[in-house]
């Protein structure tokens, strides 16, 4: 089981040309499916946060791109190939800045793919940043959300790794005022589930914005007025991974869990907890249950930028 109480820091000072940058996972606390554009886009209207579990992206300077992958979830990458979101996101930035060199990039993949936790986004908004120190671009966070947008509905809330409301089609993102202290655990039973064919699954109308105006104060808080709003794609997801069902049931059940809910489009599902330390004692009592499902436990991060 993945556990980090804290994102990793930077690398020490002797190695000056070589960044480190974090890739938090995402987690869709709510997801209201909205509406549908006429191009067949759906609105959303999400709280998505971050914990302070995920991927590192490592960079450091050449004449050229590419990419090595490493890590516990490094094989479903390996075919990847030039299409990778890293380094898609790392020829994007340097066409719009110029910048003539490239970087060799270093990705430890910890998260699932394709799981619902933006393991992609987040990796290619880590890149970005970690060649924003590299190359020492002035390039604010407003200008990479724009370029990020073009990678993907996810990338831009993934840039500045804090608490967000998203709406429209994931473009529009308001900062959120700072989250409680609040442990997470995350468990998926190893089965991929396109987003795609989620969206394309789901049934029924159209829900409302479910935001709300002041923060709770803690954990406890916070899983109640969670509770009164959904993932309105978690129908859908079950229908083509029923053991998305199993996982939801086995996190409730878990000592000291607040919510147990789906994170964006599945097969990843994760419970809250007062704290971090719940969360892993809470992990260690799910993986001896089920010991071939993906497992991460950890923290919630604050409305504040994430160190890279």
């Amino acid at each position: 089981m993945v556990a980090a109480c804290r994102p990793p820091g930077r690398l020490a000072a002797a190695e000056v040309m070589r960044v480190k940058a974090f890739a938090p996972a995402k987690v869709n606390l709510y997801l209201h499916v909205t509406g549908r554009r006429a191009d067949g886009y759906h609105l959303l209207d999400s709280l998505v946060a971050f914990a302070d579990v995920g991927d590192c992206i490592f960079a450091k300077e050449a004449t050229d791109f590419s990419l090595e992958v490493s890590g516990p979830e490094a094989g479903a990458l390996t075919a990847a190939g030039e299409d990778n979101l890293v380094l898609r996101a790392a020829r994007l930035l340097a066409a719009h800045t110029g910048i003539s060199t490239g970087a060799a990039l270093h990705l430890e993949k910890r998260l699932r793919v394709a799981a619902g936790i933006g393991g992609g986004s987040s990796d290619a908004a880590a890149t970005m940043r970690a060649l924003r120190d590299l190359w020492q671009i002035a390039v604010d966070d407003a200008t990479l959300r724009a370029l990020a947008a073009e990678l993907g509905a996810d990338v831009p809330a993934c840039i500045s790794g804090c608490a967000v409301w998203v709406g429209g089609i994931g473009e529009r993102i308001e900062l959120a005022v700072a989250l409680p202290k609040a442990g997470i655990l995350f468990a998926n039973p190893r089965r991929n589930l396109p987003t795609a064919a989620v969206f394309a699954a789901r049934r029924g109308g159209f829900g409302q914005p479910g935001r709300f105006g002041q923060m709770p104060s803690d954990a406890a808080g916070l899983g109640q007025i969670l509770m009164r709003r959904r993932n309105d794609l978690t129908d859908a997801a079950i229908g083509l991974v029923p053991e998305i069902a199993t996982v939801l049931a086995r996190l409730a059940t878990l000592p000291g869990a607040l919510l147990a809910r789906m994170s964006g489009s599945g097969a990843t599902c994760f419970a809250l907890f007062g704290d971090c330390y719940e969360a892993e004692s809470a992990g260690k009592i799910l993986l001896a249950a089920e010991p071939l499902w993906w497992c991460a436990a950890g923290s919630l991060v604050a409305a504040q930028k994430l160190s890279g």
